[in-house]
């Protein structure tokens, strides 16, 4: 019989060795620990003793202890994935998960900042080269944040003459690389925090002081104090993300073409955004500066 530990450290291996985001693995890992600590305690130790009644006893715990309907979404799916992948590989016989279902959940609208809030949060790192430089890029571009830490300072092409600048965003994780217009607010920014940055052999093109690269931690808290700075509630570093897509396709930028810029997987991604803009009738084929 599989003991539950060896299955779970197969199961985590089996989700990198599929280039699944390091985020997600984590998450999935944390999970499937949480139900085989509970499942310990229900001295169940096999893979093969877990029942249907198992699991819903564990997700009824969790909404118990005051656990959200989304955190025990995402936990009953990491269950769900995890014995798929035990009857794939003929642990199991039988999967206890297919049938439990999931709690209601309803969707948030994305945050999508004003432009009098994203002007504030622009004026408020003018003083600080290199959050300006970060949120000009974020916002400017639509690029995800984990692709923001790992732009280097040769994925940068600036405009000359005729020529537009762009970056190009590397592969990261499960996505593909791309290649994203830069323009001028961004590019502006972009130059005056490299005329200051440290001196350093790091390729990377947002380093600390003292030259190392700077984490995605420290990036989303930086950001968020200049939020409270600016006066704009409730908003993380992701809302960039959403403000960039949503105002361009009010401006009414192609879908097609605000997809690609953005790297959705699927054009379903982007068309979300229609439900909460008015969208003119004409579309047109460049990006304009927010």
């Amino acid at each position: 019989m599989n003991k539950l530990e060896q299955a779970h450290e197969e199961f985590i291996n089996h989700l990198k060795s599929r280039s699944r985001a390091s985020a997600t693995v984590l998450a999935y890992g944390k999970d499937i620990e949480q139900l085989i600590t509970f499942l310990k305690d229900l001295e169940k130790a096999h893979v093969q003793d877990v029942t249907r009644e198992d699991i819903e006893a564990f997700m009824a715990k969790l909404r118990k202890e005051g656990y959200t309907n989304k955190s025990i979404s995402r936990k009953t799916n990491s269950t769900k994935t995890f014995f798929k992948f035990l009857k794939v590989q003929e642990y199991v016989t039988d999967d206890p998960a297919s049938l439990v279902t999931h709690p209601k959940v309803e969707s948030r609208p994305p945050r999508i900042l004003t432009k009098m809030e994203y002007r504030a949060l622009r004026d408020a790192t003018r003083q600080d080269p290199r959050t300006h430089g970060v949120v000009e890029l974020l916002l400017q571009t639509g690029i995800r944040i984990g692709e923001l830490r790992n732009l280097r300072v040769e994925d940068l092409k600036f405009s000359k003459g005729k020529e537009k600048g762009e970056i190009f965003v590397r592969p990261f994780e499960n996505r593909e690389g791309r290649s994203v217009p830069l323009n001028t607010a961004a590019e502006t920014a972009v130059k005056v925090y490299l005329t200051l940055r440290p001196k350093t052999k790091e390729p990377t093109l947002f380093v600390t002081k003292t030259g190392r690269p700077l984490l995605i931690r420290n990036i989303r808290s930086t950001i968020n104090r200049y939020f409270k700075i600016a006066g704009v509630e409730n908003s993380t570093v992701n809302d960039l993300r959403h403000t960039f897509v949503a105002h361009h396709l009010q401006k009414g930028a192609s879908l097609v073409l605000v997809s690609k810029v953005a790297g959705h997987k699927r054009l379903s991604t982007t068309e979300k955004y229609l439900a909460f803009i008015e969208r003119p009738k004409e579309e047109v084929q460049e990006l304009e500066e927010l």
